[in-house]
């Protein structure tokens, strides 16, 4: 991706260190004791670049003019609304954070999931490539959450995504290293985070590369 505030989960879930709640009543996949977030993630390539967003966590300040935390660089993306069609979320996100309006998206890429023991909570990522899309970045988020969004190469996506979660950085890193080509089906990265806060959290990569 908690404190509800928006389309936004406790923890930067996809990036967006958006919490859910305020905004809209987002609500878990199942009803039970845990906790199911469901979440799009969308990569935007033009040649050889993607598109990474900076996300300021924390409370908005009015002091400053803007959220008090760290920066965090992810690619666009948040949590699907009840009722709501996954790419038709993953597009009203992508207008919302970077102004830009995709017109086609291709199958699932890949799948990660993250689960959080000491939140009982779990969430559940799907990632996709846009394959066309229109307009010129545009930064207007009403959450004061998106700081800057840019088209990078690899070389410099390295130390922005370096600053987001590893359930984030680690698929990105490894789908734009073309790690996951040939594929026959979407590839899933499995995490445990453990810990009750995000300053704090233990991650683990359940099933890592080989080699």
């Amino acid at each position: 991706m908690a404190v509800v505030t928006g389309r936004r989960l406790p923890l930067a879930v996809w990036g967006t260190g958006r919490a859910i709640g305020a905004r809209c009543q987002t609500a878990p996949v199942a009803a039970a004791r845990t906790r199911r977030w469901r979440v799009v993630g969308g990569l935007l390539v033009d040649r050889s670049t993607v598109l990474l967003v900076a996300n300021r966590r924390g409370a908005f300040d009015r002091t400053i003019g803007r959220r008090n935390g760290r920066l965090e660089w992810t690619p666009p993306g948040g949590v699907v609304d009840p009722g709501e069609e996954p790419l038709a979320a993953l597009s009203r996100e992508v207008v919302e954070e970077t102004g830009l309006i995709v017109e086609r998206w291709s199958e699932v890429l890949y799948r990660v999931s993250v689960e959080f023991p000491g939140r009982d909570m779990v969430l559940g990522v799907d990632v996709y490539r846009a394959l066309s899309w229109t307009g010129e970045v545009v930064l207007e988020d009403p959450d004061h959450i998106v700081e800057d969004a840019r088209f990078v190469d690899a070389e410099a996506a390295g130390p922005l995504l370096a600053t987001a979660p590893r359930w984030v950085r680690e698929p990105v890193t490894e789908w734009l290293a073309g790690s996951q080509a040939g594929e026959s089906e979407a590839p899933e990265f499995s995490y445990v985070a453990r810990g009750s806060n995000s300053g704090d959290l233990t991650v683990e990569r359940l099933n890592p590369p080989d080699g």
